[in-house]
Parts: structure tokens; C-alpha cells; sequence
């Protein structure tokens, strides 16, 4: 009997906040339940880096409503038309955000994340999630279609020249991850003065040339120069027809290469992100460091980068790749 009271009473708390449950369900069901209303500014957004800055899209909604006073999460789901939300992209809000807007930078991002195809039209739908707790089954807002158009947000720039025989199917990029206009790349130029073009495209249709003074112009038909040897990071502004120039380089040294103070240059891939060598190496130590300076320098035992030394057991000529961005090293013994 005692227990049969308990229930009672429960069923009777329950209904004084406005919700019930049911025995074979977990969640809680708000009642009454309504969701919020949604709106935004557009159904069809074309996007284009050239407005990365500016507004694309603006949304607002009025809140649910839980059938009581309850701090809201709100969540804005995007999904491909007719898929019923499976598998939508989700913009969690700030508690007490009624409205949001979207910069074109910001919309193309979330839209590439989602895999979507650059410079097609693809159909989405958006509509709002609110929840209150786990243990509440979520509300959602009327279902607004958007069809979108997002472009590539990466771009390159290539440059053919002496250093690679003026091969243009061939040549390094330089890569602007967000199509500002800003590209940066590491060539290695095997002598100063090395002469070399940037190109738009892998094609000679349009070439920027030298302009002096650290300018360029795709009217100049000059070649541009390398300011000194080895490996240099390049930086052109098309914004502001601009080159600059930095040493950025890294070695191998060691008593298993030439010496401790003396570094065997590695070549950079921008395509691949790694640096690589082959190199002969003796049995003894080893270590990558950064412009021929111990400012910055790595080691490590199997393949993983820390401060420790690298040990070379067996001599031999490795093929040997660096990986800064993920800290990881390979020597391969040919």
C-alpha cells in the first residue's frame, strides 16, 4: 500500500508541473508543448568569398513553450531537404539569444563542413531545437526551407620557375585557406636570385611578373627573384599585388648525420605538408631543428616528437619525412 501511495503522489507532482509520463518512455513529455517560431532573412543565399565580411543570412524565433517557466537551450538544426533532420549540422545558442546573424565567411564554413558541393545550389531546411533538460523530450519550430550556394573556401596560387625546371603542371602552390587573398607557401630555391612566377591558375594565360619594390603585377612581364638561397616562405598579397619573404627551414643534425652544427636541409611538400630528405645516416643521434637554430627543435623514440634524441641504430640511407602538424616522424632505411 505504501508503495501504491508513492505513485500516487508522484503522478500528483507531475501534473502540477505540467508534464506526464508514461511507462514505457524515459523522457518526460512538457504539457502543453509548443515550439518555437522561426524566421530568416532569405530562402535563397548565393555566397561568395569577394562578401566574406558581410551579412549572408539573419534568423530569429520566439521562444517554446514548456507549459512552464524553464531556462531554454536553443539549437539550430540544418539539414538536407527531405532527410527529416537526419544527420543535421547543429549551431548551439547562447541562453537568451532570440535572433542571430551569419556572415558569409561563417555560413560557408558550417556549409563545407556539411560536405556540401561548391557553386551548385543544394536544398536545405532549417528549423529550431529546444530543450530544457535531458530528461525533456525537445520541442522543435516549423521547418523553413533554404536553398544555398556556398563556395571554396581554399585557393591557391602557383609558382612555376628555374628552381623546377619551369614546369607549371609541376610547381609549388601557395595556399589561402580562407580565399582572403593572402597566400603563403615554402619553396626551396637552390640559389639566390632564382628567377620564378606566380600564377592564378596551372596555366601561362595570366602571370604575375616583377614590379619592383616588393610588388608584383599581372601586367609586369618581368621575372620575379629569389632573394637568397634555401628553403623561403613565401607570402603574396593580391589584395595589395605584394611578396615578402622569410627563412623558414628545417635539418637534420647530429653525430648519425653531419655533425650537431651542421644541418642537412630538408625539402618542403605544401602539397602533402610534410618535409622530407634522404639522407645517409651513421649509428648514433639525431634531431630535426627549425633555421638552423636550437630556438626550436625536435626528437623523440618511435615516430612520436618530443625533446629527446632520435637513435640510428643501423647505418644506411633513410628516406626521412617530418610532420609538424601532427608531431610525427618517419625514418625508412632503403
Amino acid at each position: 500500500m505504501k508503495t501504491l501511495n508513492i505513485i500516487a503522489c508522484i503522478a500528483v507532482l507531475l501534473s502540477l508541473l505540467g508534464v506526464s509520463c508514461s511507462k514505457d518512455e524515459t523522457k518526460l513529455v512538457a504539457v502543453p508543448g509548443e515550439g518555437g517560431s522561426l524566421e530568416a532573412s532569405a530562402s535563397s543565399v548565393v555566397l561568395t568569398k569577394e562578401n566574406a565580411d558581410q551579412e549572408a543570412l539573419a534568423i530569429q524565433w520566439e521562444p517554446a513553450d514548456f507549459g512552464f517557466n524553464a531556462a531554454i537551450t536553443n539549437t539550430l538544426q540544418i539539414g538536407l531537404k527531405g532527410q527529416d533532420f537526419e544527420g543535421a549540422k547543429e549551431i548551439a545558442f547562447s541562453a537568451g539569444d532570440d535572433s542571430y546573424k551569419f556572415s558569409t565567411l561563417e555560413l560557408n564554413a558550417i556549409l563545407l563542413a556539411m560536405e556540401l558541393p561548391v557553386d551548385v545550389v543544394t536544398d536545405l531546411e532549417l528549423r529550431l531545437k529546444s530543450t530544457i533538460s535531458t530528461s525533456f523530450t525537445p520541442l522543435y519550430s516549423n521547418t523553413l526551407p533554404l536553398a544555398v550556394t556556398p563556395y571554396a573556401a581554399i585557393s591557391y596560387l602557383y609558382v612555376p620557375g628555374a628552381y623546377q625546371g619551369w614546369v607549371i603542371e609541376t610547381a609549388e602552390s601557395l595556399v589561402s585557406p580562407t580565399s582572403n587573398g593572402v597566400y603563403t607557401g615554402i619553396i626551396y630555391f637552390p640559389e639566390a636570385d632564382s628567377e620564378f612566377k606566380v600564377t592564378p591558375d596551372r596555366s601561362w594565360d595570366a602571370s604575375y611578373g616583377d614590379d619592383g619594390a616588393g610588388r608584383i603585377s599581372l601586367s609586369a612581364s618581368g621575372n620575379i627573384k629569389a632573394p637568397r638561397a634555401g628553403n623561403l616562405e613565401l607570402t603574396v598579397n593580391t589584395n595589395e599585388n605584394t611578396i615578402s619573404y622569410k627563412d623558414h627551414s628545417w635539418g637534420i643534425v647530429g653525430n648519425a648525420a653531419a655533425g650537431w652544427d651542421n644541418d642537412t636541409d630538408m625539402r618542403y611538400e605544401n602539397s602533402t605538408q610534410l618535409w622530407k630528405a634522404t639522407v645517409e645516416l651513421k649509428v648514433g643521434d639525431m634531431k630535426f631543428r627549425k633555421n638552423r637554430d636550437w630556438g626550436t627543435n625536435y626528437g623523440g623514440a618511435n615516430g612520436s616528437l618530443n625533446n629527446d634524441n632520435i637513435a640510428v641504430t643501423q647505418a644506411g640511407t633513410y628516406d626521412i619525412t617530418l610532420d609538424l602538424v601532427n608531431l610525427t616522424y618517419t625514418l625508412v632505411k632503403k
